[in-house]
């Protein structure tokens, strides 16, 4: 599984394990609020539906970071947009733990949005530059796997702290810990390098940087690019939606709904986290075997299956425990996949802003998931609420991916993809 790792070069490793890094400590301070939802929601007296607006506004905001930040890759360079990213989710997540009431940690979870959104839209198009087009899809799906490195610690974090101390204390030292990722800012400035295009196209690429953001814009709206940038966001939104709607409420539904304590709740979470890794590095091999369409179709169609059942069939708690592994198995597969096709639908010199944009169009329309299964879990039981939202979510998925092109083995280069092969229609009309 792992033979191809051992096949790529020195810069190639240093990168894998910047983007990696950068993916796990992304993860440690963005999972942290799903956690401490129920301190929040006690120590300031606010609702579920004000709970879930602070998931909503903060998927907002990186939706927003994560297409400035695409923009900003294609001008400044892939390097230097991720450095200042994890600068920014760091410093505002440490920040976090000294608000002193409700709105204040709004702005500040919102400013956190912004660099956690920038670092995944440089990243990943820094990945897909560096790496060799026969393992792109294996390394981008590895590297997606460091997500659940980071809400593991989280979860590990959040065992600890709230059995040590109160939990009023307890999420404010979980949120200082999150200045922890700005040290990867050294390891970054050292080991990696920006990848650089061919020689062929060195003046395009020097023309590009004199081009303005306006003009960067417009070319993923153009004719030949339109299809594929409204399909990709669309796709966006059904990923995002399923696993926000799903993953910022498990906590709480678990805790609330299925009453297990602190450590209980961390041994459920174990089991889904653990899932989501392996979903990861399957996922990540799928991709490269058969395909980036058939990857995403086969575990968003197992995503709407597990969803339903995880949350609507009258479980016990050892039969929810054991089917964990499935909801974060197929959880696992599509955000694992959108590296590697987004970045294989655009040109060098627009692809950070497309792929930042398709990838955070869906954040930005996602917002809405996690503020309407608060609104809708005051009329219903949040387990009812999170599932429909859930499995409507990766129904849009399924639909999406179909009129996507097949893109693997593709060639990241100066000329936009040629998109005769989108979609099942297009088949038809070529036959």
């Amino acid at each position: 599984m792992f033979n191809w790792f051992r096949e790529i070069s020195g810069n190639e490793r240093r990168t894998f394990w910047a983007c990696f890094g950068g993916w796990a400590l992304d993860s440690l301070d963005v999972q942290m609020f799903s956690l401490v939802i129920p301190a929040i929601i006690a120590e300031w007296s606010i609702s579920r539906t004000q709970a879930g607006l602070v998931s909503g506004v903060t998927l907002v905001a990186s939706a927003l970071g994560g297409w400035i930040a695409g923009m900003l890759s294609d001008r400044f360079g892939r390097v230097k947009t991720l450095q200042w990213t994890v600068a920014c989710f760091s410093v505002f997540t440490f920040l976090c733990a000294f608000a002193q009431n409700y709105p204040q940690f709004l702005v500040l979870k919102t400013l956190q949005g912004f660099g956690f959104g920038g670092e995944w839209a440089a990243g990943a198009v820094l990945m897909a530059e560096t790496i060799r087009n026969e393992h792109r899809g294996k390394a981008m799906g590895s590297v997606q796997s460091a997500w659940s490195v980071g809400w593991g610690a989280a979860v590990l974090l959040y065992a600890l702290m709230f059995s040590l101390m109160p939990a009023a204390t307890a999420w404010r030292v979980m949120f200082a810990i999150g200045i922890v990722p700005a040290l990867l800012i050294l390891y970054v400035r050292r080991g990696v390098q920006e990848p650089g295009p061919s020689a062929q196209s060195a003046h395009s690429a020097r023309v590009r940087r004199t081009e303005t953001a306006p003009g960067v814009v417009a070319g993923i709206f153009s004719a030949g690019m339109l299809r594929m940038t409204l399909i990709g966001a669309l796709l966006g939104v059904g990923a995002h939606g399923g696993y926000y709607a799903l993953m910022t409420w498990l906590p709480t539904f678990l805790k609330s709904e299925r009453h297990l304590s602190v450590l209980s709740t961390g041994g459920y979470l174990a089991v889904v986290i653990v899932a989501f890794f392996c979903g990861c590095l399957v996922s990540a091999q799928l991709l490269d075997r058969i395909g980036r369409r058939k990857t995403i179709l086969t575990f968003a169609i197992c995503c709407v299956i597990t969803v339903v059942a995880y949350l609507f069939l009258p479980l016990g708690d050892t039969a929810m425990l054991f089917f964990g592994f499935p909801l974060g198995f197929f959880a696992a597969g599509i955000p694992a996949s959108m590296g590697a096709l987004f970045n294989e639908l655009y040109p060098r010199g627009m692809r950070g802003t497309g792929v930042g944009f398709c990838y955070n169009f869906g954040r930005v329309v996602s917002a809405g998931f996690p503020v309407l299964v608060g609104h809708m879990s005051t009329n219903m039981s949040l387990g009812t609420a999170i599932g429909i939202d859930a499995g409507l979510a990766y129904a849009i998925v399924v639909l999406s991916v179909l009129m996507l092109p097949e893109t693997r083995g593709r060639v990241l280069g100066e000329a936009a993809p040629d998109t005769a092969d989108a979609g099942p229609l297009a088949h038809a009309r070529r036959h």
